[in-house]
């Protein structure tokens, strides 16, 4: 089935839209406190797109993380009920938000850090600090390092690969998307499983 080749030159033709920036901007701070889309689907064609604005597109796709996740936090700290626990259950991640919660519990920071290339998704990483209470200065510093170092590193890669990583990915554009569709609900199942 041919599902995400067409998927996939629509990304690419958005990508090249002279709003793309905020469009990705949009998607980064709304993937850091709620929406489930991470702002990689974006970043990457769009720097196969416009390699000469990797770092551009990386330091957008960072700083708008940043800003998101600050409203997650603020949603932890004062909308928790309300926003916050209907959104974990929304994503029936409860069992992955309590394993948060510990981790916050026994490394501090250092969760928020290491959280910017976990595969369990950022906004409960962001909402739990603000539920937490963690400092605020400690958490925008961890933020803009963890996230900065994991956008940062998928532009450049594909600023890197170029044009033979673009014709790789064009070719083999519905096998990846199946087995990225296939490695996440193994992982969703293996972490429902604990």
């Amino acid at each position: 089935m041919n599902l995400f080749g067409p998927l996939y030159d629509r990304v690419i033709k958005w990508s090249r839209h002279r709003h793309a920036p905020r469009y990705l901007a949009l998607l980064s701070f709304t993937e850091a406190a709620f929406f489930p889309v991470p702002p990689d689907v974006m970043l990457a064609p769009m720097v196969l797109a416009r390699r000469e604005r990797a770092w551009y597109f990386a330091g957008v796709t960072t700083a708008a993380s940043i800003l998101g996740g600050l409203l997650g936090y603020f949603i932890g700290w004062f909308l928790f009920e309300r926003i916050g626990e209907p959104l974990v259950e929304l994503y029936g991640a409860e069992a992955q938000f309590g394993t948060i919660r510990n981790w916050f519990g026994r490394y501090g920071v250092w969760v928020v850090f290491v959280a910017g290339f976990s595969p369990i998704p950022y906004k409960l990483f962001t909402v739990t600090a603000g539920l937490m209470g963690m400092a605020l200065a400690p958490f925008i510093l961890a933020s803009a390092v963890g996230r900065g170092a994991r956008f940062f590193l998928v532009a450049g890669l594909i600023n890197w690969g170029g044009e033979p990583f673009a014709a790789f990915v064009e070719k083999r554009v519905n096998l990846i998307g199946w087995s990225v569709v296939v490695a996440v609900v193994v992982l969703v199942v293996a972490l429902r499983m604990h």
